[in-house]
């Protein structure tokens, strides 16, 4: 498996650094917000690091790739990519250092393998079937925490969360039995966070596949655990990364 699998992850970290790189300039190139609706929004940096990546991946390994700006191109069977060009993007756009580029190879429904760029830290997540779970190339290892009043829960209201007062009053009451509670605002990395044992779980309710793919990929080859609900592969879904010891 690793030899399958190890030029794709490589293909996949440089197409990461490189999108990172690029955002992480804040150039000119990356400056302007494309369109906002409700409390979603796109930026110009959004659709320039998709193309980036898209051209990076496309030259190194003919495979159909599903993208968050561009959507499908090809059938989404067999091995494909799954990339986020910039998850955070309210974040990125405010200057918060909590944004990401995630790109994930997928086989049918199973992530295989993921690379996550931390454009504020410039740290390179990577891992996946038969690979090591590496951080900046030094292995990483999901925590050992097992009762909740210890552990760390990461979780978000995405765009189309529920926000009437009966949903959120039904989260915060679930945040009281969590020693902390975390939203980062960027669903890759707070699976990431899962992965190096930053925090202990990453739930949410409707999050994307290129959200989380990257993250499952490398959580699992961190020693965790990662599920997410059936669904279309641009669907909302209900995702649970964690460290394999909490109980449910």
């Amino acid at each position: 498996m690793i030899a399958d699998l190890a030029p794709f992850l490589a293909l996949a970290s440089q197409a990461a650094r490189e999108a990172g790189a690029f955002l992480a300039g804040r150039s000119e190139a990356t400056q302007g917000i494309d369109k906002e609706t409700g409390r979603d929004i796109k930026l110009a940096a959004d659709r320039k690091a998709e193309a980036l990546i898209l051209s990076i991946l496309n030259e190194g390994a003919d495979l159909p790739v599903l993208a968050e700006e561009s959507g499908a191109s090809g059938a989404l069977g067999g091995l494909y990519w799954v990339v986020d060009p910039l998850d955070g993007s309210a974040n990125y756009n405010r200057g918060m250092p909590l944004s990401a580029v995630s790109i994930a190879l997928m086989r049918d429904e199973t992530p295989v393998l993921g690379a996550i760029y931390d454009i504020g830290s410039g740290e390179l997540m990577s891992g996946g079937e038969g690979l090591p779970a590496l951080l900046d190339g030094v292995p990483i290892r999901v925590s050992t925490v097992r009762e909740t009043s210890r552990a760390i829960l990461a979780t978000g209201l995405p765009v189309m969360a529920d926000y009437s007062a009966a949903a959120l009053q039904a989260m915060a009451a679930d945040f009281a039995a969590w020693k902390k509670v975390r939203m980062l605002g960027t669903a890759t990395l707070a699976g990431a966070y899962v992965a190096c044992g930053r925090v202990d779980r990453y739930a949410e309710t409707g999050a994307r596949l290129w959200d989380v793919a990257a993250a499952m990929a490398i959580a699992r080859a961190a020693g965790g655990r990662a599920e997410i609900s059936d669904g279309a592969p641009d669907a909302p879904r209900a995702i649970l990364i964690d460290n394999g010891c909490l109980p449910d």
